[in-house]
């Protein structure tokens, strides 16, 4: 009698993965990735690449020190929603708002499943870049909230 493959951990992680970087082409391919607020918004709202319902909100509130995003559930179970809280820095940069808002769509569609790994490959894939292209990308915008945290941050950004 053959022995049967049980799954291990290691083959969810990868399945995820590479789940992760097909919807990230498909994203691409249905929208291209020259993606302002308009194709955003509409991303936002199709279910086949957002699991959950999302919206965007630019606000330091309920981010970290150095953190761009966060997708703060709206109730008690996913199918509640989300806000995608995204720092008011970078509310003027419209060329900028779709990495960071890719970044943890992961997030929004595999809850705690996710991984930075598959943060990065989905949005590199989205986005059409390399994922340590996408990764640079994302380090420098960080930087530039070092010191500007939350509601005590002290970057003038009112958050």
């Amino acid at each position: 009698m053959e022995k049967r493959h049980r799954p291990k951990a290691e083959d969810a992680q990868e399945s995820l993965s590479g789940h992760a970087v097909y919807k990230g082409e498909e994203l691409r391919a249905k929208y291209g990735t020259d993606i302002g607020w308009e194709q955003l918004h509409k991303i936002l709202e199709d279910r086949t690449l957002v699991r959950y319902p999302c919206e965007i909100e630019f606000t330091a509130e309920g981010l970290e020190d150095g953190e761009f995003a966060f997708p703060q559930p709206k109730g008690e179970t996913p199918e509640d929603g989300f806000v995608m809280r995204v720092h008011p820095v970078f509310q003027d940069r419209p060329d900028v708002v779709p990495g960071l808002v890719f970044y943890q769509l992961v997030a929004v569609n595999y809850g705690p499943f996710a991984s930075a790994d598959d943060a990065e490959a989905f949005g590199a894939a989205a986005l059409g870049m390399d994922k340590d292209e996408y990764y640079r990308a994302l380090c420098g915008y960080a930087d530039e909230l070092k010191g500007c945290g939350g509601a005590a941050g002290n970057c003038g950004c009112g958050g």
